[in-house]
């Protein structure tokens, strides 16, 4: 079977031969490991800088080569892959501060010590004032009126090209942004204040949030994606971001818009979304969502409990811990498989994946014994028994 027909029939609840693997997100090190050899890829600051040194044409190849090459190397049967920086694109470095520190205007930004990406330090939030109604109502007039344009077409330069190598073979996917709880705000402490402080900003900022998601579908649409993956996220480990009111009563109805306008394009949409996110599934599954991916089962998310009230309304593609892959053994990742696949897989419905990606940390005998289990335990009809509970 193909991968792309194993990545159907698991969204149809059906079961195909072998359970499908596929990652929202995968890191730089993760290409090393696999492919030996260094990468562009996910390449965190490595690749920011490349940019500033205006290798953006290097750094392009190298997402063309390399996402092909590692989809064969690991056996995925999903690859995730979005927009690129245009041709001739070569930005301004920031200025440096220190080894680790990089200021723009009044900005601080600082390379992490655990992933090496470059990330908000310090953000200037003097003079901040939440917008107001009249504000939100006008960028949505905006929008409608002049809905943004297509980016050009050398930004589509690596999904044109895997579309071109894999879309016979592969089930291709996009990560997007947006849709989750309607918050503003220049941070993430200002913006889950103001979810409190302004309730009245709740409804337009959804409406404005979506419709500007809308407008961007059809341009995946046309360039042969399969599925979009809305990747905001709507819980930390210990639940919600937000009351689930708020997702029930302003975003759940654009949710809802969201999905059929993507149906209609032929389009299926998994939300990703990390954390303990029990009180929004209802939403999510009365919306139409056709996956959730990202399921923590550090968050409480126990795969056997999901497939219990949630299997057949919509498909679970997780199962292997996200920390594990980085602080475990492969004995952890074992008993990772054996549970999620045991659990999640009878019946279709299940994606093999990590719990969030596979990023910097990871260990490469925890990988290789991740795609080892896939084979040895994701095989239909599913025997997998033991392990009753995992959380």
């Amino acid at each position: 079977m193909l991968p792309r027909e194993r990545v159907a029939k698991t969204l149809a609840y059906e079961e195909p031969d072998l359970v499908p693997w596929g990652e929202h997100s995968i890191d730089y090190n993760i290409y090393e490991i696999a492919l030996g050899r260094k990468t562009w890829v996910h390449a965190k600051f490595t690749e920011q800088k490349g940019l500033w040194d205006g290798k953006r044409d290097e750094i392009v190849a190298c997402y063309k080569r390399d996402i092909p090459d590692l989809t064969d190397a690991l056996g995925f049967d999903i690859i995730t892959v979005g927009q690129n920086p245009p041709a001739g694109y070569h930005p301004e470095p920031l200025e440096q501060v220190d080894h680790e520190t990089y200021r723009s205007g009044k900005h601080l930004y600082r390379i992490s010590a655990t992933t090496g990406q470059l990330m908000p330090y310090k953000i200037d939030t003097e003079g901040y004032e939440a917008p107001t109604v009249e504000q939100i109502r006008e960028q949505i007039a905006h929008l409608e009126a002049n809905p943004p344009k297509k980016p050009e077409d050398s930004c589509w330069e690596v999904m044109r090209h895997v579309v071109r190598e894999r879309k016979g073979t592969h089930w291709i996917n996009s990560c997007v942004g947006g849709m989750g709880f309607p918050v503003t705000g220049p941070t993430d402490e200002i913006r889950y204040l103001n979810m409190a402080l302004h309730p009245e900003l709740l409804g337009p900022v959804a409406e404005l949030e979506a419709k500007s998601c809308m407008a961007t579908l059809e341009w995946y649409a046309e360039e042969g994606c399969d599925s979009v993956m809305p990747c905001a996220d709507l819980g930390s480990s210990t639940g919600l971001f937000g009351n689930p009111r708020i997702l029930e009563e302003h975003v759940e109805h654009w949710w809802k818009a969201y999905i059929d306008k993507a149906h209609s394009l032929g389009l299926k949409v998994v939300k990703h979304c990390c954390g303990n996110i029990w009180e929004a599934l209802p939403a999510m599954c009365r919306a139409g969502f056709d996956g959730y991916e990202g399921i923590q089962a550090s968050g409480t998310m126990d795969m056997k409990r999901l497939k219990e009230e949630y299997g057949g309304k919509i498909v679970l593609w997780g199962g292997i811990w996200h920390e594990h892959l980085i602080l475990g053994t492969p004995e952890d990742i074992e008993e990772d498989a054996r549970y999620s696949i045991r659990w999640g897989a009878p019946g279709g419905g299940f994606i093999l994946g990590s719990s969030h990606s596979l990023a910097v940390g990871c260990k490469p005998e925890n990988l290789m014994k991740m795609k080892e289990c896939r084979l040895k335990y994701g095989t239909y009809p599913i025997e997998v028994s033991g392990l009753t509970s995992q959380v």
